[in-house]
């Protein structure tokens, strides 16, 4: 089985529609799929209604999080998403992204970049807007060559000239609420240090404790040495070592299965879930 654990549709910051991002995970030869965009289910619905026949469909969404300044992201799959607090609180999280995302174009105007809101808004459409929204106007005007050399300190990276800081959840918070609406929690690239600041390996313990189900160890942003090092945490930790491509269609390099997931890691995800099931596709 290929099981890619980690992807984004239109409903956030990828370009392939949700029903897209599954007819070509299915032609890119994948088993099952999770759909996690960020803070929100919305594309959900149109891939469970185009799911080609043989690929499974895992919902999940990639929840924003902080803990002593530094940003960290929390997969989610496979819970109730109808829960009451948990949808609470993605939705204060996708309500602060218009006014973060203005207050970034304004940053960059005062940076004496010519980008507009209206820019961003087409280039977001009915997505979650987010920084890689803000990242690929930058792009088309020719300030940096791709969406990655946006995400620096000079721009938009964490604590960068243009950032500009969201309502998120605490991650041991975003576990609780995950685990109470039925759901499984892996902490996403948690040593991508070509992002910014990660946390320290202190933490991720103190999140397994907390009932943290897992981490992407296999990723595009981490090299073969952090690889071993996450993976070796991982069975120290008790934790579930997953690999997934984080693909965003073409707003980045990375394409759907470039990283997998071991099945026996899938089959105990979804034995741990209670708050929804896989989607067979049936054509």
């Amino acid at each position: 089985m290929r099981i890619d654990l980690h992807t984004h549709s239109t409903a956030s910051d990828g370009t392939d529609t949700p029903a897209q991002l599954v007819r070509r995970a299915a032609a890119a030869g994948l088993d099952v799929v999770a759909l996690t965009d960020h803070d929100t289910v919305g594309g959900h619905a149109e891939a469970i209604a185009a799911l080609p026949e043989g690929l499974t469909l895992v919902t999940g969404a990639e929840l924003s999080c902080r803990i002593d300044g530094v940003g960290l992201h929390m997969l989610a799959y496979l819970f109730d998403p109808e829960e009451t607090e948990l949808a609470r609180e993605r939705e204060l999280v996708r309500d602060d992204r218009v006014p973060r995302a203005r207050a970034m174009v304004g940053r960059l105007r005062e940076l004496g970049v010519p980008v507009t809101w209206e820019h961003v808004s087409r280039i977001a459409g009915d997505g979650s807007v987010g920084r890689p929204h803000v990242a690929a106007a930058l792009v088309e005007l020719g300030v940096v060559p791709d969406v990655s050399a946006a995400f620096t300190p000079d721009w938009l990276a964490n604590g960068g000239r243009a950032y500009v800081e969201k309502h998120e959840l605490d991650p041991f918070e975003a576990v609780r609420l995950v685990k109470a609406a039925g759901g499984v929690t892996v902490f996403a690239h948690p040593l991508a240090v070509k992002r910014g600041e990660v946390v320290s390996e202190d933490v991720i313990a103190r999140l397994a404790a907390a009932g943290l189900d897992g981490i992407e160890v296999d990723h595009m942003d981490h090299d073969g040495p952090t690889r071993a090092r996450l993976r070796g945490l991982a069975a120290e930790l008790g934790l579930l070592p997953t690999g997934s491509s984080d693909y965003h269609g073409s707003r980045k390099t990375c394409l759907l299965g470039d990283f997998t997931t071991d099945p026996e890691v899938y089959g105990e995800i979804t034995r741990r879930a209670t708050g929804a099931f896989p989607v067979p596709g049936t054509g």
